[in-house]
């Protein structure tokens, strides 16, 4: 089955709300986003039913990081009612839909954590998709393999020694808590950890009237240091590269790299092909994958850690001259010094999306370019917050977090 673009779902939202010191409470958190700013939660109402009970399908550590618990559908469905959040089971997968009153909808996957869309409110009344999807068939028969949306590609490491150094990726994501109201916003709260490394990752989601925005909030609980690198990738979905600007990015130094690769990752085959030798990917031979930042091989669904590839040793790098970026042509870059907040114009759909970050100092942009059809599997940008080129140290014994806000500005 060909690849097609498709809304998984309803749609997926991501927004971010800090878990206090109580694993049954998620509290929220404020944040310093520019233009139409992220409304607070002033009626944020976390769920502490049944909090005296052990959960089923929603998570706690266990031993294997790389299992998950059964889904229970209709525990769930019982245990989190009243929050506007529906769950439908897909096969050995869950759906898990938000709604709020104002007609934002957001949806994602569980046990992979994968947000597949986001539907906000236009100015013109309508809903749009914000997220990009595309699904096709598995190997073997396997059934259908879901990628783009937004996902985290995180690689965990540990020691310096060859024979005790410690390599983890977080791929199984479990349902921890849920909050919030269909009337301002609604909260997910998913965890995965490495018991035996002492290592947890919360990834919190949350659906805000104008916005998506997602959190994660790494515990080290080891008495030695942990290094994080990878990025929270988000398919935006647009109508064509060719109508699509970055505004906002003027003055900031990036470095020409190869697109990063993970088991949701959508490149196109011909990503390292053009007839123009001046393009890119010629200039520096960049038709090798990218390795070190080992976050999956692209389009194989394979496990993040077992993606060992050559490593690119040349880098261009340079300053960005343009304030209204078009990006017509294939791109992938990382930028060191970007603002903290960027708009995403869409000039075909008549939308724009705003994007903010907290915690990660790098930003990660992969266009295809607009050689390929408009509205088709390949029309999106990929927006990553990002710890690529320098990895992101977490002290023993502490905490970190990175957010990731996409902002509706439309309404």
């Amino acid at each position: 089955m060909d690849m097609v673009s498709t809304s998984i779902s309803s749609s997926n939202s991501i927004h971010l709300l800090r878990p206090s010191t109580s694993p049954n409470l998620i509290t929220k958190h404020s944040y310093s986003f520019p233009s139409n700013p992220t409304k607070t939660l002033s009626t944020f109402i976390p769920n502490t039913k049944h909090s005296h009970l052990p959960p089923k399908a929603s998570s706690l550590p266990y031993p294997n990081p790389n299992l998950s618990q059964p889904i229970n559908v209709n525990y769930l469905q019982t245990e989190f009612n009243g929050h506007g959040v529906s769950f439908t089971s897909l096969g050995e997968s869950c759906v898990v839909r938000m709604s709020l009153n104002n007609g934002s909808v957001a949806t994602l996957m569980l046990p992979s954590g994968l947000v597949t869309s986001y539907k906000a409110p236009m100015w013109h009344g309508g809903l749009l998709e914000l997220l990009h999807t595309s699904v096709s068939e598995g190997e073997d028969g396997g059934g259908a393999v879901i990628r783009g949306g937004v996902s985290l590609a995180f690689r965990f490491e540990c020691g310096d020694d060859d024979n005790e150094r410690i390599e983890w990726s977080p791929s199984v994501w479990n349902l921890r808590n849920v909050g919030g109201s269909p009337d301002t916003s609604i909260q997910l709260e998913l965890i995965s950890t490495n018991s035996e490394n002492k290592i947890e990752i919360k990834h919190i989601v949350t659906l805000q009237q104008d916005a998506i925005v997602s959190e994660i909030v790494i515990n080290n609980l080891r008495s030695s240091s942990l290094r994080l690198m990878g990025s929270i990738i988000g398919h935006l979905a647009v109508s064509t590269p060719e109508a699509t600007y970055a505004v906002g990015l003027e003055s900031s130094n990036y470095f020409v790299k190869p697109p990063v690769f993970s088991n949701f990752s959508i490149v196109p085959p011909d990503f390292n092909t053009n007839s123009d030798s001046s393009n890119l990917w010629d200039q520096k031979g960049f038709k090798k994958l990218l390795s070190g930042w080992g976050l999956g091989s692209p389009n194989d669904g394979s496990n993040d850690q077992t993606a060992k590839n050559e490593q690119v040793n040349e880098d261009l790098e340079g300053e960005e001259d343009d304030n209204y970026k078009h990006l017509t042509e294939k791109m992938s870059m990382i930028y060191t010094s970007a603002p903290r907040n960027f708009t995403i114009m869409d000039r075909g759909k008549r939308n724009s999306v705003v994007v903010g970050r907290e915690g990660f100092n790098e930003l990660y942009i992969f266009s295809p370019g607009s050689s390929h059809k408009p509205y088709s599997k390949y029309s999106y940008l990929c927006i990553g917050q990002a710890a690529l080129l320098k990895p992101v140290t977490i002290l023993p014994e502490s905490e970190w977090r990175g957010v990731q806000q996409l902002h509706n500005p439309n309404l």
